[in-house]
């Protein structure tokens, strides 16, 4: 280190003690975006132990301002969201990022109330949590260049950052699970206007369709009531026409519960006759017998990654926006076989 210090230190010298390239360093060192936390505090470390003069500005973090549908938080889902809350109030606490919340029926998210939601909170930044933006909306957030981040959202144009479960693999792999189980004809029960949940219905679609001999169905749901008990009355009736169809793929573990009521119900063993997979990983999963087959979502790790992208918007609000996906985790459960 002493034959280092002796001469003027360069940003190569600091990218190969720390292992990264020299324009990784350089960015760092100019405060660019785009780089990790890690790394950054990793650079400036090294940096600094070969006498490199580093200045680091304490960054001043705007706030940021979390709506959420209310429909979704306080109703069946509330467990959902309350995962991603939790995550989004913890990055937010992590970065320095003053964080408010607040709840709105979808019915207000004009521009009208965005704006005093804003300006009441004192947030720069705002989170679109379960929620889609309107045309309406959407165009008032590019021309007010307000940062967004759609939380368990996406833009299929991707206008806007975006963190979300990988509502497409996850769905694909959800139904493979059943596919592979054995199952050629099988059901989908699904519905809703969001982006997420039309991506779901295309992974569903995209496995039915890699083998050849499988056939799937989309059953609707409407949510007037209960999704347990919607399921349970669309499942009966389903099979009252076709008792051909021998698994199930389920939006959320809701639907797969009243699923899961119906087929016992009607006498068919699980899974033996009749085998199901849910979506979400939800506490209901854990309290039926036997135990759902689901897809994990890890919900407080998408709340702290809408947080990164909002900090990164923060830094660059030209930079092209990105969509970041999280897997989903195959957790296993009595409503299918063992899988190998």
């Amino acid at each position: 280190m002493n034959e280092v210090r002796s001469k003027r230190v360069r940003q190569a010298d600091i990218a190969i003690r720390a292992g990264v390239s020299v324009s990784t360093v350089s960015r760092v060192l100019t405060n660019e975006p785009g780089i990790s936390e890690a790394i950054r505090q990793h650079i400036f470390k090294v940096a600094s132990d070969l006498g490199y003069a580093v200045k680091q500005a304490a960054e001043t973090v705007p706030a940021a301002l979390a709506l959420i549908a209310s429909d979704s938080a306080t109703g069946g889902l509330s467990v959902f969201y309350e995962g991603i809350v939790e995550g989004l109030r913890a990055g937010a606490a992590e970065r320095g990022m003053p964080f408010d919340i607040r709840l709105i029926r979808e019915a207000r998210t004009v521009p009208d109330h965005i704006r005093e939601y804003l300006q009441a909170a004192g947030a720069q930044g705002l989170f679109l949590v379960g929620i889609d933006p309107s045309d309406e909306l959407r165009i008032w957030l590019e021309d007010s260049s307000t940062p967004v981040v759609l939380v368990n959202g996406t833009d299929s144009r991707l206008r806007f950052d975006g963190v979300s479960p990988s509502n497409f693999f996850g769905a694909y792999a959800a139904t493979r699970r059943l596919i592979d189980a054995g199952h050629r004809r099988i059901l989908h029960l699904t519905g809703s206007h969001r982006q997420t949940i039309l991506e779901r219905i295309r992974g569903f679609e995209a496995a039915i369709a890699s083998v050849e001999g499988c056939e799937g169905r989309i059953v609707p749901l409407t949510f007037r009531g209960s999704a347990s008990a919607e399921a349970h009355a669309v499942t009966v009736a389903a099979l009252a026409e076709d008792r051909s169809f021998t698994a199930a793929f389920c939006m959320n573990d809701f639907v797969a519960v009243g699923v899961l009521e119906a087929v016992m119900e009607m006498g068919l063993r699980v899974p033996d006759d009749f085998a199901i997979v849910g979506f979400d990983d939800l506490p209901c999963a854990l309290m039926t017998n036997p135990r759902l087959a689901t897809m994990r979502v890890d919900r407080a790790a998408i709340g702290r990654e809408a947080i990164g992208l909002m900090t990164a918007r923060f830094r660059d609000r030209e930079a092209p926006a990105r969509q970041v996906c999280h897997a989903v985790v195959p957790v296993p459960g009595g409503t299918l076989p063992p899988e190998t």
